[in-house]
């Protein structure tokens, strides 16, 4: 017997005994040239409903069954397009008032939740409209980082624009610097250098400084990664993009600037190397449900549930074993359809 769905499962049912296995309420990937099966003309239509899981095991192994049994009622009542009432919620979820006045700082303090166990995750899940603020959330919460999108885009896009020889080199690697590490001061960074470089600077040039010199002078691969690798190091300097950081460093290390070789085309390699690899699941990540649907923790914290459909918060809500903080600005959710 096939357990499987797809859109070919229907043709192969008469003559392959088929079992379709799947859930409505966590498809979320559907956007424009994307359109998602309906599930009762397309699904339902050709196998018929036999049956659906009713025990939370995840929640029972965690010794939270309730909170599991809770969300189950959570998933009955979106499916049917009704409110989800927190006041309802176990112990195992709080509710975070959004009143527009110290939103972020309340944010902020619930994204650094603790997981019950030593080695237990936490996920943070942003809006997944906006990337950048995602990327500010992870570079302002202690310990977290981003979860990235496969296609690696910002890597892409700063390969495809950085020229070694060009006259802002140093100014856009320095930038790229910033937005994949927090403490860098770019702004700074080139300051100093230029001061650095004219000789009329008594205070002694620090580690990253020379290395900044050095890839000014020399403009190759391996001096970029030199000057990256001194800046990870500077005190004060926290990566909160490690995937992007790695795969450029990779690519750098790649690269010899010839035909077919260039940092542009290392770069698309090490994207596509990174895809067959996987995204290892940091103790405390920041994304959107596109990004951590899949993904299972202890604490998950959602930062603005009344900006997400059904769907999405189904998913949002199901990726925590043991604590759940929802952001809102009213305790009944009236969701997206």
């Amino acid at each position: 017997m096939t357990c499987v769905w797809s859109g070919k499962s229907a043709f192969a049912a008469p003559v392959l005994p088929t079992c379709a296995l799947g859930d409505p309420m966590q498809a979320i990937f559907g956007w424009p040239g994307n359109k998602l099966a309906d599930w009762n003309n397309h699904v339902c239509k050709h196998f018929p409903l036999v049956g659906e899981l009713s025990i939370p095991w995840r929640w029972r192994n965690a010794e939270t069954e309730g909170f599991g049994r809770w969300l189950l009622d959570v998933r009955h009542r979106l499916k049917e397009g009704e409110p989800v009432d927190l006041d309802t919620a176990p112990a195992e979820v709080s509710w975070i008032h959004l009143d527009g006045t110290e939103d972020r700082v309340r944010q902020l303090r619930a994204a650094q939740t603790r997981a019950p166990t030593r080695n237990g995750t936490a996920l943070i899940i942003g809006d997944s409209r906006s990337p950048p603020s995602q990327q500010l959330f992870a570079s302002q919460i202690p310990g977290a980082v981003t979860i990235e999108a496969v296609d690696l885009r910002d890597l892409v896009q700063f390969a495809r624009s950085l020229g070694f020889q060009g006259a802002d080199a140093l100014q856009k690697v320095a930038n790229f610097a910033a937005s994949v590490m927090t403490g860098v001061g770019a702004a700074d960074l080139l300051r100093r250098v230029s001061v650095l470089e004219r000789g009329t600077e008594r205070r002694q040039a620090s580690d990253v400084e020379r290395a900044a010199m050095v890839f000014n002078a020399e403009r190759t691969p391996p001096a970029m990664v030199d000057l990256l690798v001194e800046i990870g190091k500077d005190g004060g300097v926290r990566t909160h993009r490690p995937a992007v950081l790695r795969a450029c460093i990779k690519a750098l290390q790649g690269c010899d600037g010839t035909e077919g070789n260039t940092f542009h085309e290392t770069a698309m390699r090490a994207r596509e190397q990174n895809r067959l690899l996987g995204r290892p699941l940091p103790r405390r990540a920041v994304g959107s449900t596109l990004l951590l649907k899949g993904l299972e923790a202890e604490v998950s914290v959602i930062l603005n549930a009344a900006e997400l459909d059904a769907q999405n918060l189904y998913v949002a809500m199901t990726r925590s074993s043991h604590r759940l903080a929802v952001y809102s600005n009213a305790k009944i959710l009236h969701c997206k359809c």
